[in-house]
């Protein structure tokens, strides 16, 4: 049935309003056409045009409520109540007072601020319940003052003071991080009989005292809210919970959840979502599985939220295929994937380098309605500047333009990044200058892929003339680009130049990091100075920067190319009592040094322990035992470590090339 079928059944029957209001609501619901909010309110708009008004007000009321969950379809309605309005149309107390109660809970406190004027202008005589209303509107959106003065109006009018006006009052202080006026408020309405604070003022106040860092002032107010007899509640619990989560305190926000369930206060879904995105972020997938898995038993309908955290735990675990099933079961309960679900996901296939397939996935998502952002085009961009593909980076980079989306300095980095690992530093150099022109001001990330871009062809100048660049801009915050210069003058043993390099990182104020002594570790190792390589070490650990797996590899290879192989093996087996675990590289760099040394009895009880400790042998370690075997003139052994199969002599020529500088790793950490 159209509008302008039913409209006119409704006219037939204008005497009597019950009746046509039903049957507006009966029409609504059918299916043979299709009655979203545009095609009500042009059904609205025939009743009024009909001088249909008794029905129209109460037809008014129920789309009100319909709207009250999203601000772009209420401010329609509200367009639309407008025009009606030139053709003499006005609502009636109830529809003001309905779309006052809907604009608060949406936060619209400006708004509800204009319709309370036109109430005003209309003569209708405000109530208290409207005043309240209109003060906590206003007070969500932080305009406190304005609250203050319909606080006053209500006084002035003699009207009774309750709980709920003060609590938005403490509201509207907590939203613009004014917490002594907040605490005043409480104070007062604390000595006010019949204003006692409720678990809602309590819950309002610990949220402040969270967002403001003042986590221990927050749990003391938890404490204090229990000694007088008002029970927390979940969304009291929930706040702290998320409170010592971003502080990184798991254990103890785990431990809250166990108080809060052993006082019969029931987790909802925003409770458990704030743990099970905690627990992703942390990489402990399994647990935030369970505590997914304990809301579907609990009978909670988990939201896109939730999905998303989970997903986003898969894909940082590169288990895409796992993320992909949570997809399936999402859409399978109803569940509608955002961009956001499809962002988690397009990014976990660019990790683990299926950027083609992230395009497809990209596809499906236009397909079900959804606008990529400028997040998913970074991600993309990203993807393919990561697997070496830049002609299809720069391709998407291009097409941004037609969705209106402006790059940024994530995708100008992207590619700035993805063209220096190519060794094209001047092309990206060149796109640094673009970047510019368009107001977009490169950061330390931006600034050290081009001075590692051109450490890497060994332009030490042009890497330094950025570096000047860049201390200019105020970018200098970490060791990162620092570090690219000292790995390239390490490389070309340069000391002098290194060391004032060194000297300059001092002077700046910046703390050498791991990577830092490591490079500067091999680079002494390289020069054959092992006393101040040795030295380097200890000054490392002084300074409370532990060594890492490829800082005790660089040290372990020094020793044994001057001959201290029994060092060497020592350090190697003392590493995990230190709380590194060696990896192949580190047992191979000892293995050589034991077939080297015409010990290959002790090279293979090196890779038995290695094999014992979880750490399978590498082609370079076969290499090394094959030319071991075949020097001694063990022939018939040698063919049995080739007969093993896990020698791949394809990578034979080139073995020893891999493993000759340690810095070749240092920069993948």
């Amino acid at each position: 049935m159209t509008p302008h079928v039913a409209s006119k059944v409704m006219e037939s029957h204008s005497n009597n309003i019950d009746l046509g209001f039903r049957f507006f609501k009966w029409v609504c619901k059918q299916s043979t056409y299709c009655y979203d909010l545009e095609g009500r309110i042009h059904l609205l708009n025939l009743m009024v045009s009909s001088n249909l008004f008794g029905i129209a007000h109460k037809a008014v009321v129920v789309l009100i409520k319909e709207c009250s969950t999203s601000e772009d379809d209420i401010l329609k309605l509200m367009g639309a109540l407008d025009s009606m309005r030139e053709i003499g149309f006005r609502l009636n107390y109830p529809c003001y007072s309905t779309l006052l109660m809907s604009l608060a809970k949406l936060n619209m406190g400006f708004v509800a601020f204009l319709v309370y004027r036109r109430m005003v202008d209309d003569g209708f005589v405000i109530g208290v319940i409207d005043y309240k209303t209109i003060i906590n509107a206003l007070c969500k959106n932080g305009f406190v003052q304005a609250a203050e003065m319909f606080f006053c109006r209500v006084l002035s009018l003699g009207f009774c003071l309750d709980t709920h006006i003060y609590t938005s009052l403490v509201l509207g202080n907590c939203r613009v991080v004014d917490l002594c006026e907040a605490f005043r408020v409480f104070e007062i309405m604390s000595e006010e009989e019949g204003c006692r604070p409720n678990s809602v003022t309590y819950s309002i106040l610990i949220h402040g005292l969270c967002e403001a860092g003042r986590i221990q002032e927050a749990f003391h107010l938890k404490q204090d809210m229990n000694e007088k007899g008002c029970q927390p509640s979940t969304r009291t619990y929930t706040v702290l919970i998320k409170a010592i989560c971003d502080v990184g305190s798991t254990g103890k926000a785990l431990s809250l959840l166990d108080e809060m369930i052993t006082k019969g206060c029931k987790p909802n879904v925003h409770t458990y979502t704030v743990l099970i995105d905690k627990l992703c972020r942390e990489g402990k997938i399994e647990e935030a599985n369970g505590m997914f898995k304990n809301m579907l038993k609990e009978g909670l309908f988990p939201g896109t939220i939730t999905y998303n955290a989970l997903i986003n735990g898969y894909c940082k675990e590169g288990r895409v295929v796992s993320a992909f099933e949570l997809l399936s079961v999402m859409e399978k309960r109803n569940c509608k994937p955002n961009i956001r679900t499809y962002n988690e996901l397009i990014e976990g296939l660019c990790k683990v380098n299926q950027s083609y397939k992230a395009m497809l996935l990209l596809r499906r998502a236009v397909g079900n309605g959804l606008l990529p952002d400028q997040v998913t085009y970074n991600i993309l961009v990203d993807g393919f500047c990561r697997e070496g593909h830049l002609n299809m980076a720069f391709k998407i980079f291009y097409s941004m333009n037609t969705l209106d989306l402006k790059p940024d300095g994530l995708t100008f980095t992207a590619l700035i990044d993805g063209l220096c690992k190519q060794g094209r530093p001047e092309q990206a150099n060149g796109l640094l200058g673009s970047m510019v022109k368009k107001g977009i001001y490169p950061d330390e990330v931006t600034f050290t892929a081009l001075i590692d871009g051109y450490c890497k062809i060994g332009e030490v100048r042009n890497a330094f003339m950025l570096f000047e660049r860049m201390v200019e801009n105020k970018c200098l915050t970490t060791t990162h680009s620092i570090n690219s210069f000292l790995d390239l003058l390490s490389k070309e043993n340069k000391a002098n130049e290194e060391n004032a390099m060194f000297g300059k990182m001092l002077k700046y104020g910046l703390a050498p990091s791991v990577v830092t002594h490591t490079i500067l570790i091999e680079g002494l190792r390289q020069a054959g100075e092992t006393t101040n390589f040795l030295n380097m070490l200890d000054l490392m650990k002084r300074d409370g920067c532990i060594p890492n797996v490829y800082t005790y590899t660089a040290v372990i290879k020094g020793l044994c190319q001057t001959g201290r192989v029994e060092e060497a093996e020592m350090l190697l087996f003392r590493m995990p009592e230190l709380g590194v675990s060696p990896n192949h590289i580190t047992y191979t760099v000892l293995v050589k040094a034991r077939v080297n040394a015409g010990r290959l009895d002790r090279a293979l009880e090196t890779v038995s322990i290695m094999i014992k400790n979880g750490c399978q042998p590498s082609d370079g370690i076969y290499y090394a035992l094959l030319t071991g075997f075949v020097l001694s003139n063990k022939a018939n052994e040698a063919g049995s470590i080739c007969s093993t199969g896990h020698l791949d002599t394809r990578s034979l020529p080139s073995e020893d090339k891999g493993d000759n500088s340690i810095s070749n790793h240092i920069f993948r950490e």
